[in-house]
């Protein structure tokens, strides 16, 4: 008699007998669900795994559709692999560079030795549509490592041999879709039929790859124009350029010949060169107020800071304030639809003190600015009087800094505005991006664990909240900016591993958090460690790592 397992379908509580060796995709068929968008993978005892999976043992399933964040990560690296093989089928010997996200897509860079041509990619789409409806098989292949970086080689993709050169691992895998391999981090779909939706369109001097809206999976994520944010990532391609490592596997043989300390100070003076230039043109254009946003963990407290030093160096005596001193009071904060106060909301601000302050304060008028008293739940008055003259500046850092209703009744001529973020960071390889928000999540933990006793099931926990307040109160005006600062740094990752690698053990596999924390130590695990003891202290590195020179 076969062997039989017992299976915890969480999706709708049931336990579910299966043959020994079934399969994610078998299994879903036993438990009569009815997924409209899925199921794209599956979180198997909390981790995540693809539908090929098989169960020898007892397990906890819980399958995952187009509107989960693992869900639509699968679905995503599945249209890289089939772009790659568009691409390859096309194009023999050309090069393609999956970059990062911009205009609600992925910004691609196809190298064949000529501009692209509108025609190009037309090509490029309907060759994937054509490997969409043919519904061919991906397979996950696992073998000795050695034996996928010399398949790598043997087909020139340099970049995903030096990853893999530089794990320690015996056995890796690889995927494979008919003659085309290659390799990503997480789990792809099983066939290329399930690809229902996406488009492939010129972008700039590249392209342009739509992905399906999370919130409804029918429809194509609403493109939206990022010229400004097109132009930062270009400028990072060049940084890379200048310091001659693009790639995570790169970057670990710089490490390994000793050029950590080089690549630390390069990366900090082009972010030095980028605040003198931002600060230039702040002199340039006259401007008396600053306005610094940006998402959690951008580092805009550090930024405001490093600004401040620059701007005294060009003469200017600056004033930095924050947009949190100007919340309401607790008992006026609104309230969002779980009856909880909205702290990220542009109400929650007393955007009429503000104006009224700075009018006063442009006219040449003392004021008496406010501190908010997050313990009283109320603003407190201290005596903390400033009068702007000729050369003094006010830097505002804070979320709401970029809405145009905080600064509303402020002369344009009077003002400048910065979006920070990490923007763009190093690679894995040529097809494989590490998303900004896995750089500012990562910076989150540490901070949030060592100076505001949150662990790390908490901050994971709170993210989409985080990240819904961001998508509606800050990204929409990224673009007004009047400069752009990417705070990515090239080599961070691989000084804050260590420190964050204990932090997200904590997760217990018990947590459905445990899958992202999973998926963040998998990724860590492919940088060489840099000792955070090379880091400067005015570094924005260290506003989350600790060790900083400036106070907090």
């Amino acid at each position: 008699m076969p062997q039989t397992l017992r299976i915890r379908c969480r999706n709708n509580g049931q336990m579910i007998s299966v043959p020994f060796g079934t399969s994610l995709k078998e299994l879903y068929g036993m438990c009569g669900l009815e997924m409209k968008h899925g199921p794209m993978c599956a979180l198997v005892n909390n981790k995540v795994q693809g539908m090929n999976y098989r169960f020898y043992n007892a397990k906890d399933v819980e399958f995952k559709d187009m509107t989960s964040t693992h869900g639509m990560r699968t679905y995503t690296l599945t249209l890289f692999l089939v772009l790659a093989k568009a691409v390859e089928d096309l194009y023999p010997g050309g090069q393609l560079i999956i970059g990062a996200p911009v205009s609600r897509g992925y910004f691609c860079e196809l190298r064949i030795g000529r501009e692209l041509t509108e025609q190009d990619a037309h090509a490029i789409h309907q060759r994937m549509q054509e490997i969409v409806d043919m519904d061919e098989k991906i397979h996950r292949v696992q073998c000795p490592i050695e034996e996928a970086i010399a398949l790598f080689r043997s087909r020139g993709m340099e970049s995903k041999a030096k990853l893999l050169e530089s794990q320690s691992n015996l056995y890796t895998y690889y995927y494979r879709l008919c003659d085309t391999v290659n390799y990503f981090y997480s789990c792809l779909l099983t066939r290329t039929g399930l690809l229902s939706l996406f488009k492939v369109e010129k972008f700039y001097e590249g392209l342009l790859l739509r992905i399906p809206s999370r919130k409804n999976p029918t429809e194509l994520e609403e493109m939206v124009p990022q010229q400004k944010m097109h132009n930062v990532i270009q400028e990072f391609h060049r940084w890379q350029d200048i310091l001659g490592v693009r790639t995570a596997g790169e970057f670990n043989e710089a490490v390994k010949a000793g050029h950590a300390s080089q690549l630390i100070n390069v990366s900090e003076a082009l972010q030095e060169k980028k605040l003198n230039d931002i600060v230039d043109n702040i002199v340039e254009k006259g401007a008396k107020l600053v306005l610094l946003a940006g998402p959690s963990s951008s580092g805009k407290t550090t930024t405001s800071k490093r600004l401040a030093i620059l701007l005294m160096a060009s003469g200017m005596r600056p004033h930095t304030i924050s947009t949190d001193d100007y919340f309401v009071n607790r008992v006026d904060t609104p309230k969002d639809a779980d009856g909880n106060y909205d702290f990220e909301c542009i109400q929650a601000v007393d955007t009429a003190l503000f104006n009224r302050q700075m009018t006063q304060l442009l006219a040449g008028e003392e004021v008496e600015l406010p501190r908010y008293d997050f313990k009283l739940g109320e603003r407190v008055y201290e005596n903390r009087r400033i009068r702007i003259g000729e050369g003094d500046i006010i830097i505002l850092e804070g979320n709401h800094a970029l809405n145009p209703i905080l600064s509303e009744q402020v002369p344009e001529d009077k003002k400048f505005r910065i979006f920070i973020s990490p923007l763009t960071t190093i690679a894995l390889d040529d097809h494989n991006n590490i998303p900004t928000t896995d750089i500012r999540l990562l910076r989150r933990l540490i901070r949030d664990y060592q100076y505001r006793g949150y662990s790390a099931l908490e901050t994971i926990r709170r993210m989409p909240s985080v990240s819904a307040g961001e998508e509606k109160w800050i990204f929409p005006f990224q673009e007004l900016a009047d400069a752009i600062f990417n705070s990515a740094l090239l080599y961070e990752l691989a000084v804050i591993k260590d420190q964050v690698k204990p932090i997200l053990d904590q997760v217990g596999e018990c947590e459905p958090e445990y899958a992202e924390a999973s998926r963040l130590r998998k990724f860590l695990r492919y940088f060489r460690s840099v000792p955070a003891d090379q880091v400067p202290p005015t570094s924005l590195l260290r506003e989350f790592a600790g060790g900083s020179s400036f106070k907090y």
